[in-house]
């Protein structure tokens, strides 16, 4: 295949590097050095699978498929086993296969789901550095059952580039995020040393001046400015929260429990099952969880607030209902909150599904399925 392109082993190489060095989002850079891996080396079809330690895997990029695999929006390159990551699972797919027949393919010739373009087989290349996995790369031709050791040991050391940058990427990403918490922290200190206590001054102040004046009028003055102090106060000792999530440390619900006793409001949470939730779910939720929490505040008219937190059938489900006034909401419509829309937009960056209950004088239900 390498001849037909007229490249050596080395440009080819060379080329994957420097779109590989170029990339900092991984799906657009997979997706890109797929569709040139396909260019130099002749072959047709790709497609990549990212896999968690988990074994849970999602296609991060493919090129060319044949119909029966990209009908639907590739479903069927996105649910189900196969023999690949059966093989990636349990530890013996080590290096480039020659050759895996395709489970994919030959579901979708049995049931006729669509043309396979004479698709029927595909080399298998786990994306690795060192001892850490990324997932699979695989490749193929129509009618094409075999691979040579030159295009196998080839595919090896494009998986083993794409690994060493898919390695690279991830520690940016984790990097940034560690940054931006970094940041996040120290916003809520400068807040709660300058804003937070000059509102409370701001608050003794007009306290102090209650008591000193008899004017009726200046009396009302200053009880004004007091009420409207406190109320900034409170809203500012929520946006603290919001920047620094004290009490996270101690668990999800504890920090919720705590963030609603701080606005008023009286919790009552039911845990069922236990989980260890990774970092960026647990602060999905935790985000999640104020904003629902700060909407019951605003708009139940209800302080009794439940939250229940299930684990069960590798997911998590959180739930936050009041019984307050409810409103009318139509799931057929947008949201009707900016909050909302936040809220059902952490939910599925997770891969999860948001659910939203409501009927006018039959309170509210907030439910956040996530995979774990």
């Amino acid at each position: 295949m390498i001849r037909e392109q007229g490249l050596s082993e080395v440009q080819i190489l060379k080329e994957i590097a420097e779109l590989l060095n170029e990339g900092t989002a991984v799906n657009q850079t997979l997706s890109e050095v797929l569709k040139k891996l396909l260019h130099v080396t002749g072959l047709e079809t790709g497609w990549i699978f990212l896999i968690d330690d988990k074994g849970k895997y999602v296609l991060s990029a493919q090129e060319t498929l044949p119909p029966a695999l990209s009908i639907s929006n590739c479903e069927p390159m996105c649910n189900g086993d196969c023999w690949c990551i059966d093989r990636y699972n349990d530890g013996r797919l080590e290096k480039a296969t020659n050759i895996i027949e395709c489970k994919r393919i030959e579901d979708a010739i049995e049931y006729k789901t669509g043309e396979t373009n004479g698709l029927t087989h595909h080399a298998s290349v786990p994306l690795r550095v060192g001892q850490e996995k990324f997932g699979i790369l695989n490749v193929g031709s129509p009618h094409k059952v075999h691979f040579t050791k030159k295009e196998l040991d080839l595919l090896e050391a494009i998986a083993f580039q794409i690994g060493s940058a898919l390695k690279r990427m991830m520690l940016t990403i984790r990097e940034q995020e560690n940054a931006l918490t970094a940041e996040r922290n120290r916003l809520a200190r400068d807040l709660h040393d300058s804003v937070n206590q000059l509102l409370f001054s701001l608050s003794l102040t007009a306290r102090g001046g209650m008591e000193m004046t008899n004017d009726p009028d200046v009396k009302e003055t200053f009880s004004y400015i007091r009420d409207l102090s406190q109320e900034a106060l409170s809203e500012m000792r929520a946006l603290i929260w919001q920047l620094r999530p004290r009490g996270l440390e101690n668990g999800l619900i504890s920090a919720l429990n705590a963030y609603g006793q701080m606005l008023g409001l009286k919790v009552i949470s039911e845990v069922k099952g236990v989980v260890c939730l990774p970092c960026k779910a647990e602060e999905t939720l935790w985000r999640i969880g104020q904003e629902a929490l700060a909407n019951c505040k605003k708009h139940s008219g209800e302080l009794n607030i439940t939250l229940q937190f299930i684990s069960e059938n590798q997911k998590v489900k959180m739930l936050i209902s009041d019984k307050g006034c409810g409103f009318n909401y139509d799931e057929n419509k947008e949201l009707p909150s900016l909050g909302l829309k936040s809220m059902k937009d952490r939910t599925e960056a997770l891969g999860g599904t948001f659910i939203l209950k409501s009927k006018p004088g039959d309170g509210t239900t907030i439910e956040i399925h996530i995979p774990n």
